[in-house]
């Protein structure tokens, strides 16, 4: 159903079971896919793709201009996979050229009440955003990740797979996979590994048995990162998790939190 005062362009292409609510409107070049519902008063830009399934309630703002003064107006795209909840007041931005021309969210992920995706972002999987939560530009969150109400995270970071940030949290270095981590700017620490999330998700006490000797090689026994990775490589079994982990580290250019 769409009601008769939602604005739409004709350009735009809506599959079967779509619902669209009174007052929105939606640009050009947008293609929303089967059986999502848009409530109303969202607004919709141009070049957008929402995936089947999916729920984007009132006031949302989805594809806006990128909030970066490098942008010139070029071509790009949000793109949103399928079964992804979008809450009240979330924005998210368009892509720029300088970050690959898209900003994407994954399937499943749950954005809560007035998170903030900015241009360039790249959201796995079974993401969770709670409230208030705010990407700056080219952030990567990796899938099963976990960020805590009014948590801010700083531009380029990444955070990996299954990691949970703490609430209140302000990010400047990457998150490693698996972990959980809590703080302000320099004081952010790591706090162990996200067991509870990994046992929810189906990991074994053996694989992360693997996973917290790597963690403990990398982080708490004050080796150089080179040291730390070819002692993991030396003593743990080489599982993907632990291979995943090391990776990771190897990669970090904003350097890893401890």
């Amino acid at each position: 159903m769409i009601h008769p005062t939602a604005v739409i362009d004709k350009r735009v292409q809506i599959d079967e079971n779509v619902e669209i609510g009174p007052y929105t409107v939606i640009r050009e070049n947008v293609v929303i896919g089967k059986g999502t519902v848009i409530g109303p008063h969202v607004v919709i830009d141009p070049n957008v793709t929402i995936g089947s399934g999916c729920r984007i309630f009132q006031f949302a703002s989805v594809g806006g201009v990128p909030q970066d003064l490098k942008f010139k107006g070029e071509e790009t795209f949000v793109k949103i996979g399928n079964n992804t909840v979008v809450r009240e007041f979330v924005t998210i931005n368009r892509g720029t050229e300088l970050g690959g021309g898209i900003t994407q969210v994954g399937d499943n992920t749950l954005l809560m009440a007035y998170v903030h995706v900015a241009h360039d972002c790249k959201i796995g999987n079974m993401a969770i955003l709670a409230n208030c939560a705010t990407l700056a530009g080219h952030i990567t969150l990796g899938d099963y990740v976990s960020i805590g109400g009014l948590t801010a995270i700083h531009q380029f970071v990444q955070v990996g797979d299954h990691a949970y940030v703490g609430g209140a949290s302000a990010v400047v270095k990457d998150i490693p996979p698996y972990v959980i981590a809590a703080g302000d700017r320099s004081t952010i620490q790591l706090h162990g590994l996200n067991k509870v999330g990994l046992k929810r998700r189906g990991f074994t006490d053996e694989q992360i048995n693997f996973i917290k000797k790597a963690y403990r090689i990398l982080f708490r026994i004050g080796l150089t990162v080179n040291e730390a990775v070819e002692r993991v490589k030396a003593e743990v079994e080489q599982t993907p998790e632990v291979v995943n982990l090391v990776e990771f580290v190897k990669r970090s250019e904003r350097g890893v939190s401890r």
